[in-house]
């Protein structure tokens, strides 16, 4: 979908598929450890009341799968929502200041909804407020 940016017209279409592409590739990464998820209760073999090595790393494992979950949720919600801008004609501009998105910045992260100064002053005020 062209869209006019200052007085030229850009093509976001590539940007688009990009991001349905890495839609699917991180739904179906998702699928993938939803499905390796080890029932609760479900033991090893060995004694009733399990290694305490043996748990700690059953758990430090868990703690890792389920960040990496939350971080693939996480951007997926992010390409979700630059798909629904691509739908409707904002994407491509940032949520802020309503100015363009730098190509460069949407060639390195598609989903991006903040113009570099936007957010840059963003994550400056984010460490301000710690």
């Amino acid at each position: 979908m062209p869209v006019e940016v200052i007085g030229e017209m850009v093509d976001y279409s590539k940007f688009c598929e990009r991001l349905k592409k890495e839609r699917s590739q991180l739904t179906e990464r998702l699928d993938q450890l939803r499905a390796r998820r080890q029932p609760l209760g479900e033991r090893r073999e060995g004694s009733p009341f399990g290694k305490r090595e043996e748990e700690a790393s059953e758990a430090f494992e868990l703690e890792k799968r389920l960040a990496l979950e939350k971080k693939l949720r996480n951007t997926l919600a992010e390409i979700d929502y630059a798909l629904e801008k691509y739908e409707t004609g904002t994407y491509g501009l940032c949520d802020f200041c309503g100015q363009a998105i730098e190509q460069e910045r949407l060639e390195a992260l598609p989903q991006a909804n903040l113009c570099l100064r936007c957010k840059t002053r963003q994550a400056r005020d984010a460490k301000g407020a710690r």
